[in-house]
């Protein structure tokens, strides 16, 4: 069993359907990212998992309890960051963790936590008078208290500057290094495409895509481009390159040879059809598809058939 398990999940508000049968099953230890244009259902996923919504039909469990039979087991063992994450003003830093501490009944040093998120300093600081990207880490801090073996994250990165996101990033990392399992939930698809092992992208309440980055990229048929700097270019170069699984399209300018690649391939191919070729590669440069161009690729697509595979 996963650690985070959804069966024919669905939530109706009012007539209009939230979520319509998600089918998820998040594995120990992967990086899990969670993707969806505003109104796709994803808040109403994550709400479900912690018992703040209650579904109108399936199922969620996460670490093996029912999301909402055994919804305090589940917020006690896991740890998690709400889009929205709200402090106490009067409190100051160091009250929020040890509160973070007793109610998930576990052993963990405040200061410990406070120092891992960068905000030890502003320990005994009423949080009231925090910055936005000192409650962000603030609330990041009461997540990770205690070690939980699972960490959801609605849009951690929000409200960070470029060097708090990439702290961030390096925590989701050592996170996983030590063992646990993050449900990433985010807009900013950069840091998605950082640190997820796998994704899943939701559009109207239904889930269309889940695979690994790469998978996508396969599926979607995105193009990349590669340009090569050659010593000279052979003549038989561009029917060997052509020749090889992948490459779409071969255009020469003098030494400089533009590859057009239907999804992303090993370099070490391209580089080795040169080689045979008898060229030398002076130089090349790497145009990838990034994680936004395949999330616009998929939302602007027609139906709501979910394409699945990836790393499990």
């Amino acid at each position: 069993m996963g650690v985070i398990e959804t069966r024919g999940l669905s939530k109706t508000y009012d007539g209009v359907k939230a979520l319509k049968d998600l089918n998820i099953s998040v594995e120990r230890g992967e990086i899990f990212g969670f993707l969806g244009p505003n109104g796709s259902g994803k808040s109403t996923a994550i709400n479900i998992l912690f018992d703040l919504v209650r579904p109108t039909s399936g199922t969620a469990s996460v670490l093996g309890y029912d999301c909402q039979d055994d919804s305090l087991e589940v917020k006690r063992k896991t740890g998690f960051l709400p889009e929205r994450c709200g402090v106490y003003s009067r409190l100051s830093g160091r009250k929020h963790i040890e509160f973070a501490v007793k109610s998930k009944d576990v052993d963990d040093d405040p200061e410990r936590v406070m120092e891992r998120v960068g905000i030890l300093e502003a320990a005994d600081r009423k949080a009231g008078g925090y910055s936005k990207g000192m409650k962000k880490r603030l609330c990041l801090g009461m997540a990770l208290a205690g070690n939980p073996e699972l960490i959801v994250l609605d849009e951690p990165t929000s409200g960070l500057d470029p060097n708090g996101a990439r702290e961030v990033r390096n925590i989701v990392l050592e996170e996983r290094e030590r063992g646990a399992t993050i449900f990433f939930s985010s807009h900013i698809l950069d840091q998605v495409q950082r640190v997820c092992d796998r994704v899943a992208i939701l559009k109207k309440g239904s889930l269309i895509a889940i695979d690994s980055i790469e998978g996508l990229r396969k599926e979607v048929g995105s193009r990349s481009g590669l340009k090569l700097v050659l010593e000279e270019v052979p003549a038989e170069l561009e029917s060997r390159l052509l020749g090889v699984e992948g490459i779409e399209n071969v255009g020469i300018e003098g030494d400089e040879v533009y590859l057009t690649l239907k999804y992303e391939i090993s370099k070490n191919k391209v580089l080795e059809a040169v080689k045979q070729a008898g060229a030398e590669v002076r130089d090349f440069e790497t145009e990838e598809v990034t994680l936004e161009d395949l999330f616009a690729s998929y939302i602007s697509k027609d139906g709501e058939k979910v394409r699945s595979g990836g790393l499990k």
